[in-house]
Order: structure tokens, then C-alpha cells, then sequence
């Protein structure tokens, strides 16, 4: 298939810049796969198309406060440091940027002193590998010394950190949030509970990569980028107990569903307790082993995550459905409005 079968207008006056203040304020789009009906909502009716039996699957990454603004030691030149993946000990994978100011023995101080590091190695596109030395615990000192690190399009500040998290992040690790949980509150939560829908956990560590566009024409030859994966045992127990008993798995987000396709495609479509790297490409012809819907946000054109969404559904549905959204204003992207597909 070629890159162009994904496109569409989108006026960029609808890539929402902030969140709402009420998480579950946000619109949502429900899609009809079989009857190809479109029914506008708001998030909180989502509990109108659960049922008891039903299982939503949560990512419960947590994103790292991962762009730090560090000083050379002996030239006192600022350098912008993205964290991108920690490899043993106290030694990250880093993008830096000037990277030309970062050669290996540099040494950069953070937030007066308070985070050290090192630059023991040189990568390709400005990577470098740094040693970080610090007092008491990182994630506390990243806490306070670092930034969210929002995607490129949004251009505004955010004021409060955890409104890029969701109300169940848990595991550091990404670094970028998992955003179609962004909806829920706990109170939601409780409530579907309440109302005999299951709620379970996957881990999936959200990498630069997803917001890295499709460089080829034929998506064919595209290549994705690698995720950290983790399902515990109670979560595969769970999903299994769901599937023999009839109820549907729901997948909240692309990353939980590209875990738990990974997963049934490496075990004969069985859930089973698993952690690895996942690279798995999902675009139209892709066989679901797996999820039997899906809550997402709305995606950039031309994206794997849209390409997606189209193997899910039907590739004229979704862009239908997506001109649709346009014409009625909704919002786009990580702040943005939701889309249900059942």
C-alpha cells in the first residue's frame, strides 16, 4: 500500500496545544465496524457501550521528565538533553542537542550541581551515551531537575505535569504518554468497575519512535522502532479468563494493543505471562489476534498509528470518519478528543 492511502486535510488550528481540565470532558467518536455507523458522544458515555464481562486493557507506563538543560563543565555551554533509553546502572542513551558541543569526557552539571554526567560514548544523530552521577534516588532528582518532553507539535507549555500522565501511570519508563488513557479518571474507573467491567494492566514503554513519520512511499518497506513490553501473569490469567468466558478485550491505545498483539502472535493467539521488544507494524491485511476493540485518540496523517486504526476497521471508514472529525471540529492528537471502534 502507499503512504498517500493514509492522508487527509487537517487544519492545524485543530491540533489541540492543551488538555481540557476535566480529563473526561473530551468528545468522543463511537464507530460501528460492521454497521459502519458514526455516533458523536461525549468521553464519559463510553459506559453506555461497555458491558459487564468486558475487559479494558490500560498501558500503565509512566513518562520519564526526560529533557533536562545541562551546562559544560569547562566551557559553561548549554546543552538540551533528551533521555531516551537507560542501559546498565546509572548510563542512558541520550539525544543532545548541539550535540557537537558533547565529545566524549565532556562533563555536564544539571540544576547547579545537583545531576553530573559524563559523556562516555558518541552515537550516530546526535546521540551520546552518558554516566550520570547524583545524591539519593534519579527518578526523585529527574523529578525536579527535568521537563515533560511533549511531542513536536505541541508548541505551548504545561503547567502541571501529571496532566501528561494518566491517573494510573505506574512504571517509568516512556517517553511519551500512552494518551488515550488520558481520558480516564479514577472515578470513571470505579465506576465501570461497579458496573462488572474488568480493568487490567499492560506495560509498554512509549519510544521517540512514534512520532517519527513514515519515510517511504510503500509502507511495505517501512521499518518501526523497537518498545520496551511487559505482561504479568494475573493480567494474562485475566485476559484468558475474559476470552472463555465471551467477553470482549478492549484495548485502551495503540501501544497496549500492539503489546497484546505481539503477544497472541508469539503464542499461537493464547495470552501468557511475557517482557521483550516489540517492532510489530500493524497496517491493513494485519490478522487481530487479540483485542475486539479499541479506545484511541486521533491520529497525524500518514502515520503508523492511523494505519493502525485502518487494519482495525476499514481503511475508507476510518478516513471517513477522520474528514468527519474535521468537519466537525474535534480535537487532534495527545490533548486531544477520543475515537471508540467496537
Amino acid at each position: 500500500m502507499n503512504i498517500e492511502d493514509f492522508d487527509f486535510d487537517l487544519p492545524e488550528e485543530l491540533i489541540a496545544q492543551t488538555p481540557l481540565t476535566e480529563r473526561s470532558a473530551s468528545r468522543l467518536m463511537v464507530l460501528n465496524r460492521e454497521k459502519k455507523e458514526i455516533d458523536h458522544k461525549h468521553f464519559n458515555n463510553i459506559k453506555d457501550y461497555l458491558r459487564p464481562g468486558d475487559c479494558l486493557v490500560l498501558n500503565d507506563t509512566r513518562v520519564l521528565p526526560a529533557r533536562l538543560y545541562g551546562i559544560k563543565e569547562d566551557t559553561g555551554g548549554k546543552v538540551e538533553i533528551l533521555l531516551l533509553k537507560q542501559l546498565e546502572g546509572d548510563s542512558w542513551e541520550v539525544l543532545a542537542k548541539p550535540a557537537k558541543r558533547l565529545k566524549e569526557g565532556s562533563i555536564l552539571t544539571f540544576g547547579e550541581g545537583k545531576l553530573r554526567a559524563t559523556c562516555t560514548d558518541t552515537l550516530e544523530h546526535g546521540g551520546r551515551i552518558l554516566q550520570f552521577d547524583y545524591e539519593g534516588i534519579f527518578y526523585e532528582v529527574l523529578d525536579e531537575l527535568g521537563e515533560m518532553p511533549l511531542p513536536p507539535y505541541i508548541k505551548e507549555q504545561l503547567p502541571e505535569k501529571e496532566r501528561y500522565q494518566t491517573v494510573y501511570a505506574k512504571e517509568q519508563g516512556s517517553a511519551a504518554a500512552p494518551t488515550a488513557g488520558l481520558h480516564f479518571t479514577n472515578e470513571l474507573l470505579e465506576e465501570l468497575k461497579e458496573m462488572g467491567v474488568t480493568i487490567t494492566f499492560i506495560t509498554l514503554h512509549v519510544g521517540l519512535g512514534t512520532f517519527r513519520p513514515v519515510s517511504v512511499d510503500n509502507i511495505d518497506e517501512h521499518k518501526m522502532h523497537a518498545e520496551f513490553y511487559v505482561m504479568s501473569k494475573d493480567t494474562a490469567d485475566t485476559l484468558t479468563k475474559i476470552r472463555e468466558q465471551g467477553g470482549r478485550i478492549i484495548s485502551v491505545g495503540t501501544t497496549s494493543t500492539r503489546t497484546l498483539e505481539t503477544i497472541a502472535r508469539d503464542n499461537n493467539g493464547q495470552f501468557v505471562e511475557s517482557s521483550g521488544w516489540t517492532d510489530i507494524f500493524i497496517y491493513p491485511g494485519f490478522e487481530f489476534k487479540a483485542i475486539d476493540g479499541l479506545i484511541t485518540n486521533f491520529h497525524l496523517p500518514k502515520s503508523t498509528l492511523i494505519m493502525l486504526v485502518s487494519a482495525f476497521s476499514d481503511r475508507e471508514f476510518i478516513l471517513k470518519a477522520y474528514n468527519t472529525a474535521v468537519q466537525e471540529k474535534y480535537r487532534f492528537f495527545s490533548f486531544g478528543d477520543a475515537m471508540l471502534i467496537i
